[in-house]
């Protein structure tokens, strides 16, 4: 069975400039739930963009993990 964090799958990092860059996959619903989360972020972190780039579903994850 798969393990998933917000019925989404993928991963999510840090970029060197500041920016928060994310790979992110599952049903329709809780994709968009992820994308509108990432318009507020997190209590203490500044959200100043969001660009959204759709791909084909390649199902590719079997977890959602966080790289460093």
């Amino acid at each position: 069975m798969r393990q998933k964090k917000e019925g989404v799958l993928g991963w999510v990092r840090n970029a060197p400039d500041g920016r928060v860059e994310a790979v992110i996959e599952g049903e329709t619903d809780a994709v968009d739930r992820m994308v509108q989360w990432c318009h507020r972020g997190s209590p203490l972190s500044r959200v100043d963009d969001v660009i959204v780039e759709e791909e084909l579903f390649k199902d590719e994850f079997s977890d959602f993990i966080i790289l460093r």
